[in-house]
């Protein structure tokens, strides 16, 4: 059965028993036994916190089989094999859930699912900005992860994690354009941001195309709903300087 066969009739294939195996099914089955076992479906001893914690389980040591060369319980085929757990509390979309980290002797295993010194997967970053992009304070979302998720996540990690943000974006903005864009977009979208009140403010979307017939977001402004001559001398200067130097058409 093709991927894309197997993902419109909502099942998967056993890696091991090649049997089909019917993900609806399977769901209703770990929801019936959760509620005969008064599990609940969230929250830390939750259904979803156990299969999160034994699929990250199972992806580590599946990373370390391969680092190792040998599954578990095999002669070791190098110096270096198992050496126990650690366990590691790393906070996810549902919450924290604590895991056991499997290590190696010599200290040589780098998991990639989750990497050494990292105590939060990609998607807390995702839920941090979106609730910063709605002009929540870092207090707030702080409050917002307690409350919905039962984690405590400090202001710096808050901090950390915009910052990074800002870091990648200032340098997206800097970035070299091409010398010629056949056709240039100006467009713009009102986003209500925070400063020392909530209020709209337009932002003015660059969009060129390129030669390749490719669409590419030049770059972003802000401004205050009373644009002029000098704030658009200002748009334009900045892409001339970052590279632009001839546009066909232009649309506003």
């Amino acid at each position: 059965m093709s991927e894309s066969t197997t993902e419109m009739t909502g099942t998967m294939i056993d890696p091991v028993t090649g049997e089909i195996i019917d993900q609806k099914d399977l769901a209703e089955r770990l929801l019936a036994q959760a509620k005969e076992q008064g599990v609940s479906l969230v929250g830390p001893g939750g259904l979803l916190n156990q299969l999160t914690k034994n699929v990250l389980e199972t992806a580590l040591e599946a990373e370390l089989t391969e680092h190792l060369g040998h599954d578990h319980g095999q002669t070791p085929i190098a110096a270096n094999m198992r050496n126990g757990t650690r366990v590691k509390t790393v906070l996810t979309e549902i919450g924290p859930v604590q895991i056991e980290v499997p290590r190696d002797r010599d200290g040589s295993f780098e998991p990639v699912i989750v990497p050494k010194r990292k105590r939060r997967l990609d998607g807390i970053d995702q839920i941090v900005l979106s609730l910063s992009a709605r002009g929540l304070t870092t207090g707030e979302i702080v409050a917002h992860f307690e409350e919905v998720y039962g984690a405590k996540v400090s202001k710096d990690t808050i901090s950390k994690i915009t910052e990074k943000v800002a870091g990648e974006l200032a340098e997206w903005s800097s970035r070299p354009l091409d010398p010629l864009y056949p056709v240039l977009f100006v467009d713009a979208i009102v986003v209500k941001v925070r400063d020392g009140q909530v209020r709209n403010t337009p932002f003015y979307v660059v969009m060129g195309v390129t030669v390749n017939g490719e669409r590419d977001i030049l770059g972003i402004w802000a401004g205050d709903g009373a644009e002029g001559a000098r704030f658009w001398l200002q748009v334009f200067s900045e892409l001339k300087n970052r590279g632009v130097e001839d546009v066909l058409i232009g649309s506003l």
